[in-house]
């Protein structure tokens, strides 16, 4: 790649990111929906043609935030399910994962709080479809040590799905008690805790009925 070629990437690159870092912040106070791409592109100080050489439309755009606001918490409770052992060193470790993502991304956590069930299908899709595939991930993590005490697959499953679901209300639940309410964090974190332990009691005698 020529300078002049590289140059013009690292700019291109540029401007796509303040395209979005905009559009995240203008939907602190609204959905996608009601957003205009306008709004958008006199926030970064660009004409609107120059929107379509980053994105087809502003649910394009959301998609790429969609990737972005979930793709690190994907790694992240990866890292946590594969490193901790008993259940109560990976709650612990879990929850307190998720409300270090809400403090470091709160705009990211309202952003997919909103549009999980807003008005914009591709992006309610995007957010589906990233949370079908942790629960996937969380499943895998499962099975090994749920088939042999005969879980079949369906309830593995069903299981992920609970523990992916119980972490987007606890992000959701973290993010309304930000900021600087650290009584309210450590209720939600409490919460959270014993909701998980629950769920974990609950699966020990799942297959037992």
């Amino acid at each position: 790649m020529s300078h002049t070629s590289g140059v013009r990437q690292a700019q291109k690159e540029k401007t796509r990111r303040a395209l979005m870092d905009a559009a995240l912040g203008l939907l602190e106070d609204q959905s996608l929906s009601s957003l205009g791409l306008r709004e958008v592109t006199r926030a970064v100080g660009v004409a609107p043609a120059a929107f379509y050489r980053h994105f087809r439309d502003l649910s394009d755009l959301g998609v790429a935030l969609v990737e972005e606001s979930l793709g690190s918490l994907h790694h992240m409770i990866g890292a946590i399910l594969a490193g901790q052992d008993g259940d109560e060193e990976r709650i612990d470790a879990t929850v307190e994962a998720v409300a270090e993502h809400v403090r470091r991304y709160p705009a990211h956590i309202r952003f997919i709080a909103r549009e999980r069930h807003g008005g914009v299908r591709a992006v309610r899709e995007a957010i589906a479809a990233e949370l079908d595939r942790f629960a996937d991930e969380v499943a895998a993590d499962f099975s090994p040590r749920l088939t042999p005490d005969g879980w079949p697959p369906e309830d593995v499953r069903m299981l992920a799905e609970l523990y992916v679901d119980h972490m987007v209300m606890t992000a959701t639940a973290f993010l309304e008690a930000q900021p600087d309410h650290p009584r309210l964090e450590r209720r939600v974190a409490d919460t959270a805790r014993k909701q998980l332990m629950l769920i974990s009691l609950g699966r020990r005698h799942w297959r037992d009925g």
